[in-house]
């Protein structure tokens, strides 16, 4: 009996991800029967992610196609979201990928890349707002699928979303059974992990930290929704 072909997952990574943001789907779906994951970087050979780093990264011109493309988020978004040659790569792989996919602000990555225009897509509750200004549809959900494209919500949805990938592509067992392995069983000490639910003075203080880098953000989400509805 022929074996089956490899799944082609890539992870594209920029300078200053969230390593969780990769890390945490990259476990899940590695044990995806049949994977084979990569991660890869416009430059490749190390990546830093928050004191992290990576290496053997891969370069994405070297990868000529993948079943699923994965772009994380951190706080390295904004200058990707300016990186013609990146969001190049992000749209070239895109193209041919079965599952485009993000995690947290990675959505505001595949806006810029022009993938998201007319389409509902999570992001970071910080940022989600933002989406729009890519011609995207800002979705409160932890994990939103609209067409071939599914995005994950802030850094820890990107477990979520892995095992929701992987219960539409091998079924709900074989995601239940990878949960399971992993002991992913969330019982947070508090119910703090949404702005509608954390203590007011906890929301306002990590407003006011996300505050020193929006306006540098938006503006790179305003330049880059000029650039995807300017006249041809």
């Amino acid at each position: 009996m022929p074996q089956a072909a490899p799944f082609h997952i890539v992870f594209a990574l920029f300078p200053d991800v969230t390593h969780l943001d990769f890390t945490g789907p990259h476990q899940i779906l590695s044990r995806l029967p049949g994977a084979k994951v990569v991660i890869a970087s416009q430059a490749g050979g190390e990546i830093e992610a928050e004191g992290l780093v990576f290496s053997h990264v891969a370069r994405l011109d070297q990868i000529q196609a993948c079943d699923l493309l994965c772009v994380p988020g951190g706080y390295g978004t904004t200058r990707a979201m300016g990186d013609e040659a990146f969001l190049a790569q992000i749209r070239r792989l895109a193209g041919m990928a079965r599952y485009v996919t993000s995690v947290c602000t990675g959505s505001l990555v595949l806006g810029a890349a022009g993938l998201l225009e007319g389409r509902r897509a999570a992001c970071h509750w910080a940022w989600r707002d933002q989406l729009a200004l890519l011609g995207a549809i800002p979705d409160p959900s932890r994990v939103v699928r609209d067409g071939n494209v599914v995005t994950g919500g802030g850094v820890t949805a990107g477990i979520d979303f892995a095992l929701t990938v992987v219960a539409e592509i091998a079924g709900p067992e074989t995601a239940q059974g990878i949960q399971l392995a992993v002991e992913y069983a969330p019982a947070p000490p508090f119910d703090a992990g949404r702005p509608e639910t954390a203590p007011p003075k906890v929301l306002e203080r990590i407003q006011a930290f996300y505050g020193r880098g929006m306006g540098e953000r938006r503006a790179a989400a305003v330049e880059a929704g000029r650039r995807l509805h300017a006249p041809a």
